[in-house]
């Protein structure tokens, strides 16, 4: 992992920077894993993160999200109770782990100066944020461990502090070359797992660009890799940066050789931090909280695909029935060769070129004339049972485009337009509305993506069905120039001018690319038309529109182009 020792003593040292002796103003918790905490210091506000999410644990500078939880979490409120009004007086590391600490002093409620204080574990599945006194008892964790999870350590109210077991490793600063080279075993197996267990805050990450940097240069040159990257880490030499290898998200305090690939340069670890997981972190939280969402849409998806299954057989058994026109005609040009009692009737096909026999079942009870009819009933039936069959799966197969193309917006949506799907679900009738009936709903506008081209042209993209109505059908003028990726799902693009050059035409197709079903392909074809010629039919769903007088552009989605346009 990126966020090792090192990653965080760099944290800390900017915190200690921007953070000490301020004053705690704000805290928020809009996740079950996620803290946020504003702080008052120098006339300025600052927001940091505590994250204890299995996969993206960390601590940075950032800003708030909006709550999913209508009533702050207990711990959230606990948190407010002592910290809130306090001041930071310590931010310190725990040794080389991936620990920190915050000392927060505040007063208790008669008055008197108390100190508490705000620890980070940041240890994958097992990260915790807990909350202690001066008595080293703990007032409370964002995680509770019981007795029956681990005997070994207890993380409840109440109980005593238990800091996590210690690794025995050494201190990498404290390290010299006589120290380095007794430690390693030149013959034991790969030395930068051998770093990597000797010395306590380093990542698999690190140790590898160090044995990378030593090349085949023996033991003293990868002492000298070793101490020069400590000395550059303990006097904060640093150079933020995320670096793209193998189609694969790296950050660390520098550029590293071993990696190679394109780099994103940042000016401080916690701007590089935070860029590196924001959409990851914001797609998780999309991912938490559209969960059900995203299960009742893929159920529908499937039960309408189960449902053009059914039509498709009974369209084909259809198609077969109609056959038995002609077995009624046959049969009935061939009456006076009939006679009742008959099981079969070997007749003449004048269907056929070569004039060839046709063999027709017959029911022996049933006199001739009643036999063609038979076959007639049948006929009208088919023809019926084929037309509503045509309706039928006409309309489901605009019930698999529209759920289709819900769950391509659930890919890419924003935490915020969440809620706009799931009321026009229940618009359309396919969820319950959970507002009471005489509550009137305050009615928002739809908020499209905002970007700005090259040349400086305004271009908005829908994230969501009402937002692509809103943009289409309100919003844009008719000289405005429309955008959609051709028969694949998307958003639906504008671009607000009526004049405008290649460039900026490029950019918005990528843009209605790149927020498509079809992101991850290359050369997507992308229809482009003049708002005039879009049209939404009547009684069509939500986002729904037909449109001519169309040209076709192809693009290859980029996202550092999106992040460049991004308002």
């Amino acid at each position: 992992m990126s966020f090792d020792g090192l990653v965080l003593r760099s944290v800390i040292n900017e915190w200690q920077e921007a953070l000490l002796n301020g004053r705690i103003t704000k805290i928020k918790q809009p996740t079950n894993t996620e803290v946020y905490v504003t702080i008052r210091n120098h006339r300025q506000n600052h927001t940091v993160l505590f994250s204890i999410h299995p996969s993206f644990a960390r601590m940075h500078f950032s800003e708030a999200p909006e709550a999913s939880h209508k009533e702050p979490p207990m711990f959230c409120r606990i948190l407010r109770k002592h910290l809130e009004g306090g001041f930071i007086r310590d931010i310190s590391q725990v040794g080389m782990e991936r620990i920190a600490q915050l000392t927060i002093e505040g007063t208790d409620e008669i008055g008197d100066r108390e100190e508490k204080r705000l620890h980070i574990e940041i240890m994958g599945k097992h990260s915790n944020l807990l909350l202690i006194d001066d008595e080293d008892q703990l007032i409370d964790a964002i995680k509770h461990v019981s007795p029956a999870v681990n005997r070994h350590r207890t993380l409840l109210p109440g109980q005593a502090y238990t800091p996590p077991p210690s690794q025995h490793k050494n201190n990498p600063f404290s390290a010299s070359d006589e120290d380095l080279l007794r430690k390693i075993d030149w013959n034991g197996g790969r030395l930068d797992k051998q770093l990597l267990n000797s010395y306590s805050g380093l990542s698999p990450l690190i140790t590898k660009e160090m044995v990378h940097v030593a090349g085949s240069g023996g033991r003293q040159s990868l002492v000298r890799a070793f101490l020069t990257t400590m000395d550059r880490v303990r006097n904060h030499q640093v150079e933020p940066v995320v670096m793209t290898h193998h189609q694969k998200e790296y950050f660390y305090l520098f550029p590293l050789e071993h990696l190679g690939g394109e780099t994103s340069r940042y000016e401080t670890v916690n701007e590089m931090i935070d860029g590196f997981y924001r959409g990851k972190a914001e797609r998780d939280r999309v991912k938490q909280q559209a969960y059900d969402l995203d299960r009742f849409i893929r159920n529908q998806l499937q039960k309408n695909e189960r449902k053009q299954k059914k039509l498709f057989a009974t369209s084909r058994s259809a198609e077969d029935d109609l056959q038995n026109q002609k077995y009624g005609e046959l049969l009935t040009a061939h009456m006076h060769q009939l006679k009742l009692g008959d099981s079969k009737a070997e007749v003449m096909d004048y269907y056929d070129p070569e004039g060839a026999t046709i063999v027709i079942e017959l029911d022996p009870e049933k006199t001739p004339a009643d036999n063609a009819q038979m076959y007639f009933k049948r006929y009208n039936k088919a023809k019926n049972a084929q037309k509503a069959v045509v309706e039928q799966l006409k309309q489901t197969k605009s019930e698999i485009d529209y759920f289709d193309g819900l769950l391509q917006q659930l890919q890419s949506i924003a935490q915020a337009d969440l809620r706009e799907v799931r009321e026009e679900l229940e618009e359309e009738g396919y969820l319950k509305n959970k507002q009471q009936k005489n509550k009137k709903k305050k009615v928002e506008k739809p908020k499209p993506d905002h970007f700005r081209s090259s040349e400086g042209i305004d271009i908005y993209v829908g994230k969501n069905n009402k937002q692509n109505e809103y943009v289409t059908m309100k919003f844009a003028r008719k000289t405005d120039t429309w955008l959609h990726t051709k028969d694949i799902p998307g958003s639906h693009v504008v671009i607000r001018a009526e004049e405008y050059s290649e460039e900026t035409l490029q950019e918005a197709a990528q843009l209605a690319a790149y927020h498509s079903k079809a992101k991850e392909s290359g050369s997507v074809p992308v229809d482009y038309t003049l708002i005039r010629h879009v049209k939404k039919p009547n009684g069509a769903k939500p986002g729904f529109v037909t449109y001519d007088e169309q040209r076709t552009v192809y693009v290859t989605p980029d996202p550092a182009v999106v992040n460049q346009l991004k308002q």
